[in-house]
């Protein structure tokens, strides 16, 4: 599963970026997951994203404009596994 986390480095793209590495780090034995940084403002507008942070699963834009917690961004990976 790869997840990429969309924005400029502000603090609340970092957040989101932690979140998922904890909500990983949880699911570790369920699954093998790559979390990546896009910065790449070209990227966030073909995948229509126009709020970061964007949180993508597998290509799939899942949030815009928000940070979910930690056990949110759980259920939404355990619901593609």
């Amino acid at each position: 599963m790869r997840i990429e986390i969309l924005g400029s480095g502000c603090q609340r793209c970092s957040q989101l970026y932690e979140n998922c590495r904890a909500a990983a780090a949880e699911l570790a034995d369920k699954a093998e997951i790559e979390i990546v940084k896009v910065e790449d403002i070209q990227y966030f507008a073909q995948k229509g994203v126009f709020l970061t942070p964007g949180f993508v699963i597998d290509g799939e834009v899942v949030s815009t404009g928000k940070v979910p917690t930690v056990a949110q961004i759980k259920t939404i990976i355990e619901e593609r596994l």
